[in-house]
Parts: C-alpha cells; structure tokens; sequence
C-alpha cells in the first residue's frame, strides 16, 4: 500500500523554492500543519515567507504566509 506524502514546499520573498530548511515528509495533513504551527518561527528565521502544502506532488491548501503580527 502506498501512503499519501504531505510535504511543504518553502518559498522566498521573490518566490524561489528553498533548498534548505527542507520539510519533512508527512502522512497526515493534521502532522504536516502541526509542523508549521510548531516551527514556521524558525523557517522564516531562515528565509522563508511563503509555505505551500503539496499533497502528492499537488498544491494542496492555500499558500501560508510566514511572518508575526
């Protein structure tokens, strides 16, 4: 059985895919925006402003913007 891959792609302010910080890859959408919640601090530390879920290769949700306030 195949199970479903939930990854989040990250993006910089111009747009550009990230390399690194690189997400993990998740079974569950619930465990992959648990993620987010718990670390979009220290992704945005790191340079990225957009997140995209991609469920199987495919956007998912609505792009999350990273930033306080």
């Amino acid at each position: 059985m195949i199970r479903p891959q939930w990854v989040w792609e990250l993006d910089d302010a111009e747009g550009r895919a990230l390399d690194s910080p690189v997400s993990p890859v998740f079974t569950t959408q619930y465990d992959a925006e648990q993620w987010l919640g718990e670390t979009w601090r220290s992704l945005a530390a790191a340079g990225a402003v957009v997140a995209r879920l991609l469920h199987d290769g495919t956007q998912a949700t609505a792009p999350v913007e990273l930033r306080a306030g």
